[in-house]
């Protein structure tokens, strides 16, 4: 197989080894190039060097932190959401709950019926 001669060169200066040596050694990688699965890959690798690959593979990575500052946009208010929580609200007195209390007009409610406490959580997923 004819291969660049000026790669040969290369290896052979950079490495320190000679012809045959770095003839091997390119056509050792344009096979490993060839390969396409990880399996193929990791075949001809031991337990300890797979090992250490994928301990080369783990990057020193800090959490992002974002901190946003929420105190200066004032929330969006929804009517709709507000109905809601006033109609659940009469519903349960109607069905006999007691103990109502409506923690968040738009969100949420804490009501007793039959000696069991219960929490009612509106949510409005975006679509």
């Amino acid at each position: 197989m004819a291969y660049n001669e000026e790669l040969i060169k290369r290896h052979m200066d950079i490495l320190g080894i000679n012809r045959d040596e770095a003839i091997a050694l390119i056509a050792e990688d344009e096979k490993i190039d060839r390969m396409t699965s990880a399996s193929e890959i990791n075949s001809d690798l031991t337990r300890e060097q797979i090992q250490n690959a994928k301990e080369a593979r783990k990057a020193d990575r800090k959490k992002t932190v974002f901190k946003f500052d929420t105190s200066k946009r004032p929330k969006k208010e929804n009517p709709d959401k507000r109905i809601l929580i006033e109609n659940l609200r009469a519903s349960v007195e109607e069905v006999g709950g007691t103990d109502i209390e409506v923690t968040n007009v738009e969100r949420e409610m804490i009501f007793k019926f039959n000696d069991v406490k219960y929490k009612i959580v509106l949510s409005a997923p975006r679509s």
